[in-house]
């Protein structure tokens, strides 16, 4: 795990370079097509890279994007009405059958398949119209890492492309250094005082959202550690009932619409004595929170850069509670769900 997410900045240099004419393409399919809605399929990290598109393709451009329910076509073969839509299903390997079933039905009902997919010649990679490959090479650590950066670099060269963004394109023109910059920063704080937690929230909110979801299901996978993830609005409907002294939270903040909602939540948390640890390049400091570093970028980018800072504390903190963060128990790497 430590190896392959350290190797993030090299391979989304590599994948946008190789996608770039394939990238410039879709956009200009994407423009013609004018698709009335985006439906994304994905299981685990991917579905979580899933819920970055959505907020990315929904703010961007104005397109209804939804994830899909996969059992729908895998296990119910109820037919969909995807004329005009554009089905987004993204994995690493391309062939667990519910997710290869979604797509085919997707394109059965009229949608135009794109795939992010890690490996090329996987059946995921053979149906769709069109592939954006993931080029993040093997990963055997069963924690999807680079994998899944690479992932939301894909996305983020997708809409990028497909809206004609300028300052998206010059964004990710920068990513591949700043990931190499994030790799560098220490969490060494969170990863202390996390490792005898039993439960934590992980919030964020926009793009950030699925970040939160990715750290809290690696906090489960490799570390053993319960969490949940919240969108920072959500978390306040119900949620904010079991927080009080000393309860973790992990925060995500990019600089963009979303920071002043979760600047408040920040200082709501700490006024009931939480532990909060907030990973932000900006906003004001909040007595008794633990700022962790974090890279001043574009409000899309920003959470790709956090959750690559995260990787490396999430490591570490699997290591300390003494687990192999390389094989979780119970878990595979490909897991073939229908």
């Amino acid at each position: 795990m430590f190896l392959e997410a350290s190797q993030a900045p090299g391979a989304v240099a590599a994948q946008l370079q190789a996608n770039r004419e394939r990238a410039v393409r879709l956009g200009a399919t994407l423009r013609a097509m004018k698709p009335r809605a985006v439906v994304t399929c994905g299981r685990g990290s991917s579905d979580h890279a899933a819920t970055f598109a959505k907020y990315l393709i929904e703010t961007r451009t104005g397109v209804l994007t939804s994830s899909a329910a996969l059992s729908v076509s895998s296990v119910y073969a109820a037919p969909t009405q995807l004329a005009g839509t554009l089905c987004l299903a993204i994995s690493q390997s391309g062939k667990s059958p519910d997710l290869v079933a979604a797509a085919q039905a997707a394109k059965d009902a009229g949608a135009y398949v794109v795939a992010l997919v890690n490996v090329a010649d996987s059946p995921l990679a053979a149906l769709a119209d069109e592939t954006l490959p993931l080029w993040a090479g093997p990963e055997l650590s069963v924690a999807a890492t680079k994998s899944y950066i690479a992932a939301l670099a894909g996305i983020v060269q997708l809409v990028a492309e497909w809206t004609g963004d300028e300052d998206l394109r010059a964004a990710l023109a920068d990513l591949p250094g700043q990931l190499a910059q994030a790799w560098t920063l220490d969490w060494t704080p969170a990863a202390e005082r996390l490792r005898l937690a039993r439960n934590l929230y992980v919030l964020g909110r926009g793009v950030g959202f699925g970040v939160a979801q990715e750290a809290a299901l690696k906090f489960k996978e490799t570390c053993g550690l319960h969490a949940e993830a919240f969108s920072s609005a959500e978390v306040k409907h119900g949620p904010m009932a079991l927080v009080k002294a000393d309860f973790p939270a992990l925060v995500f903040r990019q600089d963009d619409e979303t920071a002043e909602g979760v600047d408040a939540l920040v200082a709501e948390f700490a006024a009931r004595r939480a532990d909060v640890m907030l990973a932000a390049a900006g906003g004001n400091g909040e007595a008794g929170v633990l700022r962790l570093p974090a890279l001043a970028a574009h409000p899309a980018v920003e959470p790709i850069l956090q959750i690559q800072s995260f990787y490396r504390m999430a490591n570490a903190l699997s290591l300390a509670r003494g687990y192999d963060p390389d094989s979780p128990p119970n878990l595979n790497k490909v897991t073939e769900t229908v």
